[in-house]
């Protein structure tokens, strides 16, 4: 995909716009869908997709430059032109929009890119709802502008201004009818998670920048792999991933984060019990074990079967 367009949508956030060279319309998607921007390096990154699902000839996504990164959104921010080509894949939706009678959402900073065309979505839709927006300060919070249309339903909060999000009061009380959506950093999530154990089950929806704590019963252990459409048995050690494994062995898996929280190299779990570790199964889809991440979960048991 070619870039198309490119301009400063906050203190350190980079807007980028992408097209096919033909001029042709992209696949659909929805509110939630993220793509995987392949890299120099052989680095692949995830960005939510924040323009508008209605128009099929450009992509939007905006990056935030992260000193401390890998590289990616530096090399987005500092060395990326239009006219440059980027290769693609996706759109890929691991935080699908739920319909429900009320929303609130909650974005941290660059969180609020998955957040955008949901609230355009509800809108439209003339539902009820509610965004919290909190960043660093009001110069550091990207798309304000677009948001002007919609009055008090949005609530900017610059931590400069009036301090950290109060969750308490943009929670309220538990509402059958309420679901909460939050992108943001790892403390903005884990404390929304601590509040919504009182909610209904099933009421919080998340997508993390980066993987949750993992907490393993025990050391890991060796186990095996069976791969049922390629024939093949793998031994998995207890230093390597599923992922690793497979990939030793021929099987190519197409993956990205290695991280369990982008999707990539979910597999179908055949047979067998999965140990999950990853971010992004609810603990329903973890608990039916139809799935698994294999850049991260491993096997609670000797063997696994897996559609590979």
């Amino acid at each position: 995909m070619v870039v198309t367009a490119r301009r400063e949508e906050a203190e350190g956030v980079v807007g980028v716009e992408l097209a096919l060279p033909s001029g042709e319309q992209l696949p659909s998607w929805t509110p939630g869908a993220h793509i995987d921007v392949e890299l120099p390096g052989g680095l692949t990154r995830q960005y939510s997709l924040c323009g508008d699902p209605a128009d099929g000839a450009a992509w939007r996504i905006g990056v935030l430059r992260e000193a401390d990164g890998r590289g990616g959104s530096r090399w987005i921010a500092d060395e990326l032109t239009e006219g440059a080509t980027l290769r693609i894949r996706g759109p890929r939706n691991n935080f699908p929009l739920q319909p429900a009678g009320r929303y609130v959402f909650v974005a941290g900073g660059i969180g609020i890119t998955p957040l955008l065309p949901m609230i355009r979505a509800v809108a439209a839709a003339g539902a009820d709802w509610v965004l919290h927006y909190g960043g660093r300060t009001r110069a550091s919070m990207a798309f304000l502008g677009e948001f002007a249309a919609y009055g008090d339903r949005v609530r900017v909060h610059p931590q400069d201004e009036v301090g950290l999000l109060d969750l308490d009061a943009v929670l309220g009380a538990p509402a059958a009818d309420t679901l909460v959506y939050c992108c943001g950093p790892t403390g903005l999530i884990e404390a929304l998670e601590t509040r919504c154990r009182a909610w209904p089950a099933g009421a919080l929806h998340v997508e993390r920048f980066t993987a949750a704590p993992v907490v393993t019963d025990g050391a890991d252990t060796a186990f095996d792999v069976v791969c049922e459409r390629s024939g093949l048995t793998v031994s998995v050690a207890p230093e390597q991933t599923v992922l690793e494994a497979v990939g030793n062995a021929g099987i190519d898996v197409l993956s990205s984060c290695e991280e369990g929280v982008c999707g990539t190299c979910e597999t179908t779990v055949l047979s067998g019990e999965p140990d999950h570790r990853d971010s992004l199964l609810t603990e329903e889809e973890k608990a039916a074990g139809e799935t698994m991440m294999i850049c991260v979960s491993r096997c609670r048991g000797a063997r696994l079967v897996l559609d590979l």
